[in-house]
This record gives structure tokens, sequence and C-alpha cells, in this order.
């Protein structure tokens, strides 16, 4: 598919919606932009929610993820019979 967009003065483009609605970009979306030496290649972008913990927090994980003295031999004895 081929379209004819004209860049503005702020240098910004306008998707055609065709276009995004076949892509399923919505406002708000963030796209990559690969510069390819003579192309432009835009491509919807994954974003992902990154959740932030304390130092509380990963402590208490720490503590619970311990092993015990004998769960820890029994592992290490595991893991080196499977060598």
């Amino acid at each position: 598919m081929r379209e004819h967009l004209i860049v503005s003065g702020r240098g910004q483009i306008t998707l055609p919606a065709s276009v995004r609605k076949r892509l399923r970009i919505k406002t708000g979306d963030v796209l990559i932009l690969d510069d390819r030496e003579s192309e432009i290649v835009l491509r919807p972008a994954a974003v992902v929610e990154v959740d932030m913990y304390s130092d509380e927090q990963i402590a208490e994980w720490d503590a619970e993820d311990r092993l015990e003295p004998a769960d820890r031999e029994r592992l290490a004895a595991k893991l080196t019979r499977a060598r």
C-alpha cells in the first residue's frame, strides 16, 4: 500500500485512517521510527508497565525465598549428580 503524506511545518505527518485502522493504532499509542538509509519505517511499539518495589518488599521476598540448610544441601547434591 502506498500513501502520500505531507510533512507539516512542525515536522508532523498524519497517518491515514485506513492505515491506523488496519494496524490498530490508536490515539496515544507509541511507534518506533527506524531510519534505514533512504527509508523511514514506522512500527508499533510494545509498552510494558513497570512496577516499583520498596526495599522492604524486596527484603521480605528474599527472606521468604531463603532455603533451609538441609534443603540447600539436598539441592546442591542433586545439581552435582546432574552434571
